[in-house]
Order: structure tokens, then C-alpha cells, then sequence
């Protein structure tokens, strides 16, 4: 199992665009992929926030170059519509749950809503060659 050191990063980069029509990150998903391919980092987290005024996603790739590179991948994933002013989040960790089954080595997960309060998971993954 990996320590924590390999973790522990300082280096960031900023990818900024427009949701897809189905709310996903879309062609932001490629160029986070391309990114980490190109320049050979290792990718150790993501950071997403949805600008609603400007209907615009800021996504930030945590990385480290001082390690081997690995292959990415940006997947997201509806989680649906949440009444998040019930404080009852049990029904969404379930569906954050079931959506990690579906990948493999995930690496981090973040969580961006639509103005229209629909919830999507955003998870990084390591992709095997």
C-alpha cells in the first residue's frame, strides 16, 4: 500500500470551459488526461468549482513530477437531484458508493452542482496499460 508521502503534492494546474449539454466536464476530461501524458507528471488530486454566473467549471489537477508517470483518466458521473437542505446526505453517500464500484483505481473523487441542484461526481482514476 502507498504511503502518504506519495501523496503529499505542490504543484497545480488550472482547466477552466464550459459544462457539456449533459453537465459533465466533457472535453475538459481530455485535456486533464492529455496534460499528465504530455508533461509526465503523476496526478495526486482535483479541485472543481462551478461558477453558475459565468456557467463555467474551474478544475485544478494536483501533481508531482518528481515520480513516475501514470496514465489518467477524468470521469464524472450524475449523482442526480439532492434536496441538499435536508442535512440528510445518506441517499447521496449511497450513490457516490455506487458510482466508485464502477471504476477502477480511483485515485480522488471531488463534487461539483449545477444551478439546477443536480449533483456530479467527478472521480479520478489511474489508468492501466
Amino acid at each position: 500500500m502507498a504511503q502518504i508521502a506519495e501523496q503529499v503534492h505542490n504543484k497545480f494546474k488550472i482547466f477552466s470551459g464550459q459544462l457539456d449539454a449533459d453537465k459533465t466536464v466533457g472535453d475538459l476530461a481530455n485535456q486533464i488526461a492529455v496534460f499528465a501524458s504530455d508533461n509526465k507528471i503523476a496526478g495526486k488530486s482535483i479541485g472543481i468549482e462551478y461558477l453558475e454566473t459565468a456557467q463555467r467549471l474551474i478544475i485544478s489537477l494536483g501533481y508531482r513530477t518528481d515520480e513516475e508517470h501514470y496514465p489518467i483518466q477524468i470521469n464524472t458521473v450524475s449523482l442526480g437531484k439532492v434536496d441538499a437542505a435536508s442535512n440528510d446526505f445518506a441517499a447521496l453517500e449511497q450513490k457516490m458508493s455506487e458510482a466508485s464500484e464502477k471504476l477502477d483505481n480511483i485515485i480522488c473523487h471531488e463534487l461539483y452542482v449545477t444551478d439546477d441542484q443536480e449533483f456530479l461526481m467527478v472521480l479520478m482514476t489511474h489508468q492501466n496499460n
